[in-house]
């Protein structure tokens, strides 16, 4: 028998032993590969959503919650801004181009989003059937939401307060459906697309509608109060929008506009790059951990595979040495210590890879927000090749003292023992 086959052949003898050393190697690496998938599919994510944009002007408070509702459309806003700002800021030399967003309202578990025709074309957007919105209450949907709701050209689509679902129906202001966007792996797939307009409009209803309402109840909640910003007042005048998106056309925009905004107007300026950065650095806290974990996972079954195989080999003195005095010799002794821990290592370690692969599978099949990240079960990352590379290593020195003393055992002394 080769060398393979009777590691292979011992393995199978200790199969509680062995399926326990597989299973806390597995475990490790599948933890560290899983947040490795991760973290990949939350960087193209975070890259993808806020490529091209420089800046988002929107009310004052945390310029981090600002990006995340404004661009990534994860987060509240923080209030409202005056439409004039817009035009304000297109009037600025500094300024390509301001993009206005009004948000308020959602269809299920997907916003609705009022702005113009550049906003899909900031994320590359096209489309595949229809054409895009011109006047109110028409709309575009983005692939995730055409995908999952079933609608098609000329359906119509009833929004509902709020922006999570579960909120009061706008049934007397259905949306008209005029396009559909392509899959672009971006915010777009996840967004319902209509002029500002369309906000206004809906909202100005739903505030007829309510008016003795809220005469009664004067303490209204801030969903509420944001409604009434945007739309605002009957006559049309004082409009707001939630945010602006802001593309720079010179390099000496990025150290004055911010200031300026901050410094001298009611709204505050945030820089998506910088916000992203703080966002990487209050994740990888959590992500530190769990891989801290997945590392203290690893070397448990280094330790395992350790005592395992001193075990083996108080138990196995006397195969090796009549092994030894049939010729073979000391280093085929050691090789087979070591064949053993590699074979766990590297069987370990591809359980580990194909569970992590096979959790980010599970998890795009019953998650939207999975698979907005981009998470795909064919993804593979480098840091996966470093995880054999580093079971591997745990593997050999796991079996260095094992396999060192069957190398200097003595033979004759064995055998006369028997």
């Amino acid at each position: 028998m080769n060398m393979l086959g009777l590691s292979l052949a011992y393995l199978r003898r200790r199969p509680l032993t062995t399926g326990l050393n597989l299973l806390l190697l597995a475990l490790g690496v599948a933890l560290i590969a899983f947040l490795l998938l991760l973290e990949r599919g939350l960087e193209n994510r975070l890259s993808r959503d806020v490529v091209g944009i420089d800046m988002v002007v929107g009310a004052k408070g945390s310029p981090l919650q600002l990006v995340l509702s404004a661009l990534l459309q994860v987060d509240v806003p923080t209030g409202n801004v005056p439409l004039a700002a817009v035009e304000e800021l297109r009037r600025n030399k500094m300024v390509r181009q301001a993009v206005p967003v009004a948000m308020g309202d959602s269809f299920g578990s997907y916003r609705i989003l009022g702005t113009e025709t550049a906003y899909i074309d900031l994320f590359g957007g096209w489309l595949v059937t229809g054409r895009m919105f011109e006047g109110p209450m028409e709309a575009v949907l983005g692939a995730e939401v055409a995908a999952s709701s079933g609608l098609g050209l000329d359906s119509a689509l009833v929004g509902s307060h709020g922006l999570t679902a579960g909120g009061e129906t706008h049934a007397d202001m259905p949306y008209r459906v005029v396009g559909i966007l392509a899959r672009t792996g971006t915010v777009l797939d996840r967004l319902v697309l209509t002029p500002v307009a369309s906000v206004w409009a809906v909202h100005d209803q739903h505030h007829h509608h309510h008016d003795d309402d809220k005469a009664e109840e004067p303490d209204h909640d801030h969903d509420h109060d944001h409604d009434r910003e945007t739309a605002g007042d009957a006559d049309g005048h004082d409009r707001e929008v939630t945010a602006i998106l802001v593309r720079y056309a010179t390099p000496l925009a990025a150290a004055r506009l911010p200031r300026e905004i901050n410094s001298q107007t009611s709204m505050q300026a945030a820089s998506p790059a910088a916000e992203m950065l703080r966002l990487r650095a209050l994740m990888g806290v959590g992500l530190d951990a769990m891989r801290l974990l997945g590392l203290v996972l690893v070397l448990a079954a280094g330790l395992s595979t350790f005592v395992a195989l001193a075990n083996a080999l108080q138990e196995r003195q006397y195969d090796l040495a009549v092994m030894r005095a049939l010729g073979a010799h000391r280093g085929r002794i050691m090789g087979q210590i070591l064949m053993e821990a590699m074979l766990v290592a590297l069987g370990g370690t591809l359980l580990g890879i194909a569970l992590a692969h096979g959790g980010v599978a599970a998890l795009s099949g019953f998650s939207a927000r999975a698979r907005d990240l981009g998470l795909s079960a064919g993804q593979f990352v480098m840091g996966e090749a470093w995880l054999l590379a580093l079971s591997m290593l745990v593997a050999l020195l796991a079996a260095a003292l094992p396999a060192i003393r069957a190398y200097r055992a003595d033979v004759t002394r064995l055998l006369a023992r028997g």
